[in-house]
Parts: structure tokens; C-alpha cells; sequence
């Protein structure tokens, strides 16, 4: 399937994604774009649901499963004056190309929307079952949550993230969580504060109960961590006050099977354990508030699960087997970070992989690149992932 004018393609791909400015939010112009491309490309049907998600299906002539290839179009922003060239340039230098979104993730879904186009046309569609390239919006700041239009619309039965692996196969993720603690007290002059209640001195002795405690572990995902990110208290400036609120956030990195109830309870326990007056103190989930490009917006509590499928699992296998014989020898891993899964796997139980061009170090970086070389292994290795779940299907059926 590799010529020397789809290599050119998925390049100049990348390169006009990149030049789409796409922040979170900002999506319009490179969905429009997308669109475009997958009518040129043939592909059979291209859906945009509330939020901006779009779409691109591609049906096989014999009935099968639905596999679909998840990546995410916006970004986070930039400081223009911390990049050596223009950020949204698509600029290719020393076999790299460079630009916002390069590494995280324009470049994998240049590969997707590329690679579905050149099966379906190699194989006249004569394979079993459907394909489908997402390209998501908001999953900067909300992993999986616009995904839940995804798969409510196409329902799949496999998914494929193409969040960066290097080229492995990534089986999960540790979910995330932002947890907020309030704490109320009373305000005083600071000269009298026997007559009020300092909230910050409330709050300083819940932290240190809570550093007390124990991290969970997981034998392949790691530590399920709880880490202060953030501390606020009220009045600010507090002149000659003694604040009567504060507030904290602490980020948790969520473990399999780890439910919102489960996660506040250790916190609740330990808070129950010190002489404070219960009244005075909240414990709950941030929520988050976007609005997408579309107008819709999208609020929802900042808890977005882990998940895990099996090393053995005849999906991951078959993936592996598929790569290897295309000469792609994947190392089988997880991610360190969170992504869409959160949702297809975490949430849906749908079975799900990434498998994705560069490197996770490269995201948000400033002069993010992605590597030619990352690129079109990538394009060859969703190629073959194809083949491998549909093709394979068609022996079943036809047997």
C-alpha cells in the first residue's frame, strides 16, 4: 500500500491540518477542512454531531465490525515568542515537521483519515465490516467526554486511539480526576481572630491528614496518586483578614475499576478523623464548562475513568501479529497520560488500543515536531491494523 505519492500525501495532510489553527474551542476551520478531505477521499459518509465531532465512514460490502480510529483536532495554545519558527506553519525541516498539533495528534489523523482511504480503494471494499476516522473536539481539556457523541452514534466495537506511542501498542491509561476541598470558617479582623474561624488553618491540617494516606497500586498502571495542584482563599487579598473560606484541588490519577464513590470515600474517612466541625467542609468533583465551536456546550464533572484490556486479548494480538509482519515490532505498554479511552474503554467497555506516531513527550511543546519517519509507520501500521480486524472477519463469514 506505501508508494511514494501517499507518502507525499499524508504529509502535505499533516502539514494543512497544522495550518488550521485549532485551539480548544476554535475547531470550525479544521473541521470544514476535514470535511472536504474525506468527501475528496471517497469516503461513503461524514457525519458532524452537536458538539463538532466529525466523522468519516467508510462501509465494507460484507457485514462485520465497526472499528474506529479516534483522534482529537484541537490543541493547547501557544507563546509565539517561545518558538524558533511559526507554530502553525507546517513548516518540514530535517525530516520533521513542525507546528502546533504536529506530535499531538494532527499528524495520527492525517494517518487515519489517509490509511482507511487507501484500503477501502485497495480492496474495492471488500472487506468485513465498517470504518470510521473520529476527529474529536474539547479533548485537551475533557478526555472523552465529547467521545460519548462518537460512540452513541456509531457504536463501535473496537477502538483505536492515536494518541502517540512510538509506534507500540498501548492497552491503558490511569484515569483522572480533579477532586476539590472546600473548607468555611468565620471572618474576623485580623488584630481579634478568637473571633472568627480561619478556614486556611482548616484546610492546612486536612492536607496534612490527607499526605498521611496510602497510594493505591496497580500492578501494571502504577500509582493511583493524589497530588495538591492548586490552593485559593478568600477575601484575596486578605488585608488585616482572616479568610473565612479556601478552597484546594488535587489531582487524582485514577486506577481500573475505581468509581467516583469509591475515590471520595478514603478522603471523607480521613477528614472524619479530626476534631473539625463537618459542616464546614465540602468535598466534590471540579466541574468543567466548554463551548464548543457548534454553540453546544459541554459541563460535566472533571472524572474520567482508567482502563485496561488483557496483553492476551484477541484484539491486542491480533494487532501485534499484524504489525509484526508488516515489520513494525511493537513493545505492548500504556499510557502515562489520559485520553478519549476514558470513555470508549473506560466507561463504555468498549475494546480499545492506541497505537499512534511519536512520542508522548513531544505534546504541548514548544517547536513541537513529529518525525516523517513516525508519520508514515503510522499510516502503514493503521493499514495493517485494518486488515488484521476486517479482513480477518470476511475469512469467518465466507468459511
Amino acid at each position: 500500500m506505501i508508494t511514494e505519492e501517499r507518502n507525499a500525501y499524508v504529509i502535505e495532510l499533516c502539514k494543512n491540518l497544522i495550518q488550521h489553527q485549532s485551539y480548544s474551542g476554535q475547531e470550525k476551520d479544521v473541521m470544514n477542512y476535514i470535511r472536504q478531505v474525506f468527501e475528496q477521499l471517497g469516503y461513503d459518509k461524514v457525519y458532524c454531531d452537536d458538539f463538532g465531532n466529525v466523522i468519516g465512514e467508510i462501509r465494507g460490502n460484507y457485514p462485520g465490525p465497526n472499528l474506529l480510529f479516534d483522534g482529537h483536532v484541537d490543541t493547547v495554545p501557544v507563546d509565539q515568542e517561545k518558538w524558533d519558527i511559526d507554530p502553525f506553519s507546517g513548516e518540514v525541516t530535517q525530516n520533521k515537521i513542525y507546528g502546533r498539533g504536529a506530535s499531538d495528534m494532527k499528524g495520527a489523523v492525517s494517518a487515519m483519515i489517509s490509511s482507511a482511504s487507501y484500503f477501502a480503494k485497495d480492496l474495492d471494499k471488500n472487506f468485513a465490516g465498517n470504518l470510521y476516522v473520529a476527529c474529536g473536539v474539547h479533548e485537551e481539556c475533557f478526555e472523552g467526554v465529547a467521545s460519548r457523541k462518537i460512540s452513541q452514534l456509531i457504536k463501535p466495537d473496537y477502538v483505536v486511539i492515536g494518541e502517540s506511542t512510538n509506534l507500540n501498542v498501548n492497552r491503558g491509561q490511569r484515569g483522572r480526576a480533579e477532586i476539590v476541598i472546600e473548607t468555611f470558617g468565620k471572618r474576623s479582623h485580623s488584630s481579634n481572630p478568637e473571633k472568627g474561624l480561619n478556614a486556611v488553618y482548616q484546610m492546612t491540617d486536612i492536607i496534612q491528614k490527607i499526605k498521611q494516606s496510602e497510594n493505591k497500586k496497580h500492578d501494571v498502571l502504577g500509582l493511583g496518586l493524589l497530588e495538591l495542584t492548586d490552593i485559593k482563599s478568600s477575601p484575596y487579598p486578605g488585608a488585616s483578614v482572616v479568610p473565612d473560606y479556601c478552597r484546594v484541588t488535587y489531582d487524582r490519577r485514577l486506577l481500573v475499576g475505581e468509581t467516583k464513590e469509591s475515590v471520595l470515600r478514603p478522603i471523607q474517612e480521613a477528614i472524619n478523623q479530626l476534631h473539625c466541625a463537618k459542616d464546614n467542609i465540602k468535598i466534590s468533583y471540579a466541574l468543567g464548562s466548554e463551548v464548543c465551536y457548534t454553540g453546544e456546550v459541554i459541563k460535566e464533572e472533571r472524572f474520567f475513568p482508567g482502563w485496561i484490556i488483557d496483553d492476551n486479548d484477541p484484539f491486542v494480538q491480533g494487532v501485534i501479529n499484524g504489525l509484526r509482519e508488516i515489520g513494525i515490532h511493537s513493545n505492548i505498554g500504556h499510557y502515562s497520560f489520559c485520553t478519549n479511552g476514558s470513555h470508549y474503554a473506560g466507561e463504555a467497555g468498549i475494546k480499545t488500543i492506541g497505537f499512534g506516531p511519536s512520542y508522548e513527550a513531544l505534546a504541548h511543546i514548544d517547536n513541537e515536531y513529529i518525525e516523517i519517519d513516525q508519520l508514515h509507520g503510522a499510516m502503514k501500521g493503521y493499514y495493517s491494523i485494518m486488515k488484521s480486524v476486517l479482513q480477518l472477519n470476511i475469512k469467518v463469514d465466507q468459511s
